[in-house]
C-alpha cells in the first residue's frame, strides 16, 4: 500500500504579489498582474508586455554576498520556499533532513545571466566571465541552493519539461514519498525568463499576444479575440509531507495530493493534440480512485491562444464526459500570465486554495466568449462554491502533459 501525500505549505512570488496572501488575493479579486515590460527597453519588439514580479527584495532570504552568485530564478526559488517552509512550521534538523528532498521543476534556466555574460564576453573577452556563471545558469541549482539553504537531505533534481516542468516535478516527487523514500518533499517551480530573448524568441513563433495597447487585458483564455499568450515570471512552491509524518509533528494541513498523470502527445512539437491531455486527466483520476463526477474544480492550462485553449476544453469533455459542464473551469494566467516551468508549481497553489476558501477564481478579460468555449470558464467574477476535489493541468512544447489531483480530507 503506497503512502498517502498531503500539503502542508505554500509559498510563492508572483506577478500578483511576493507571497501567498498578496497574490491570492489579486487573483480572487480579479486583478491584472499584467503591464508594460520596464526590465529592457521592449520598443522594437513584437510583444511589449509581461507578467513581472514586482517590488522584489529577496535580502531577508539570500545574503547580499549570495545573491550576485544566483540567477533570478533561484532568487524566486529560495523566497518562495522560505515561505512555504514557514507556513508548513517545517523546522529541518539532521534527521528531519536526511528525510527531506527538493524537486523544483524550471523550464528554461537562468537566461537572464545567459545573456548578461553573453554580453560581457562580447565586450571584455572570456576572462571576465564569472566564475559562478554555469551554477547560475543550470536548471538544477533552484534545487541544489533550496537543499543547501534548508538542510534538504534527501532526493534533489529538478524536472525540466517546458511548461509540464513543475507538474511533472511536483507528481514524481509525490511518488518518493509514496513508496517511503522521503518524508517530506519541497516540490514546485521557478522561472525568470522576462528577458530580451525570452520574450523575442517567443514571439519570433507569434506565440505571443500582441495586445500592446492594452497589457492589463492582453491575456484572455477563452475569449473570442484571444491572439496569444503573455509571458510571466515567479515561483510556486509547496511543502508534501507523508500524511503520518504530518500528523505526528502535529501539522496543520491543507488537503490531500492524491493524484498525478502523465502522457506524450507524439503529435507535433509545438502543436497541441487533445488525446494527450484526455489521458493525462484519465490517469490522474485512476491513481486517486476518483470518478469523474467527485471533481469539483479544474484549474485550468489555458494559455489564451486560440489553438490550446479549445483543445484543452475538448480533452476535458472527453475525459469527463457529461459531467464536463457541471466542473467549474477557470485560468489564472488571465492575471499572472504564463510562467513555463514555474506555472504548475503556483497554479497548484491556487487549486488549493480554492479548495480552503470554497472560491472558484475567475478568468479575467472575457468580453466575448468564444462559442466553441462553451463550458463553465468562470468569466470575470469569481465564485463561491464548495470544493472537495480540484485538479490543475500543465501542458508543454514537445507534447508533455502533467495533471495533479487535491482532495480534501
Amino acid at each position: 500500500m503506497k503512502n498517502r501525500v498531503v500539503i502542508t505549505g505554500l509559498g510563492c512570488v508572483s506577478p500578483l504579489g511576493n507571497d501567498v496572501a498578496s497574490t491570492w488575493d489579486g487573483l480572487v479579486k480579479g486583478k491584472p498582474g499584467i503591464d508594460r515590460i520596464t526590465k529592457f527597453d521592449a520598443t522594437d519588439f513584437r510583444s511589449r508586455m509581461a507578467g513581472e514580479v514586482k517590488n522584489f527584495d529577496p535580502s531577508s532570504v539570500i545574503p547580499a554576498s549570495e545573491l550576485k552568485k544566483m540567477d533570478l530564478f533561484i532568487h524566486y526559488a529560495l523566497v518562495a520556499t522560505a515561505e512555504a517552509m514557514q507556513d508548513a512550521g517545517l523546522e529541518i534538523d539532521d534527521e528531519v533532513g536526511n528525510e527531506t528532498g527538493v524537486s523544483v521543476g524550471i523550464g528554461l534556466g537562468g537566461l537572464t545571466s545567459i545573456e548578461k555574460y553573453h554580453e560581457v564576453y562580447l565586450e571584455r573577452g572570456p576572462r571576465r566571465i564569472t566564475p559562478f556563471f554555469i551554477p547560475m545558469v543550470i536548471s538544477n541549482m533552484a534545487s541544489g541552493q533550496i537543499s543547501l539553504y534548508f538542510n534538504c537531505r534527501n532526493y534533489c533534481a529538478s524536472t525540466t519539461s517546458a511548461c509540464a516542468s513543475a507538474n511533472h516535478s511536483i507528481g514524481d516527487a509525490a511518488r518518493i514519498i509514496e513508496r517511503g523514500d522521503a518524508k517530506v518533499m519541497v516540490v514546485g517551480g521557478a522561472e525568470a525568463t522576462v528577458t530580451p530573448l525570452g520574450i523575442g524568441g517567443f514571439a519570433a513563433m507569434h506565440a505571443l499576444s500582441t495586445r500592446n495597447d492594452n497589457p492589463a487585458a492582453a491575456s484572455r483564455p477563452y475569449d473570442r479575440d484571444r491572439d496569444g499568450f503573455v509571458l510571466g515570471e515567479g515561483a510556486g512552491i509547496l511543502i508534501i509531507e507523508d500524511y503520518e509524518f504530518a500528523r505526528s509533528r502535529g501539522a496543520e494541513i491543507y488537503c490531500e495530493l492524491a493524484g498525478y498523470g502523465f502522457s506524450a502527445d507524439a503529435h507535433h512539437i509545438t502543436q497541441p493534440s487533445a488525446d494527450g491531455p484526455d489521458r493525462a486527466m484519465k490517469m490522474t483520476l485512476r491513481d486517486a480512485g476518483v470518478n469523474p463526477e467527485e471533481v469539483d474544480y479544474i484549474n485550468t492550462h489555458g494559455t489564451s491562444t486560440p489553438a490550446g485553449d479549445i483543445n484543452e476544453l475538448k480533452a476535458i469533455k472527453v475525459a469527463f464526459g457529461d459531467h464536463a459542464r457541471k466542473v467549474s473551469i477557470s485560468s489564472s494566467k488571465s492575471m499572472t500570465g504564463h510562467l513555463l516551468g514555474a506555472a504548475g508549481g503556483l497554479e497548484a497553489i491556487f487549486a488549493v486554495k480554492a479548495m480552503e476558501q470554497g472560491l472558484v477564481p475567475p478568468t479575467i478579460n472575457i468580453e466575448n466568449l468564444d462559442p466553441e468555449c462553451d463550458l463553465d470558464v468562470t468569466p470575470n467574477t469569481a465564485k463561491e462554491r464548495p470544493l472537495r476535489v480540484s485538479m490543475s493541468n500543465s501542458f508543454g512544447f514537445g507534447g508533455t502533459n502533467a495533471t495533479l489531483l487535491f482532495k480534501a480530507l
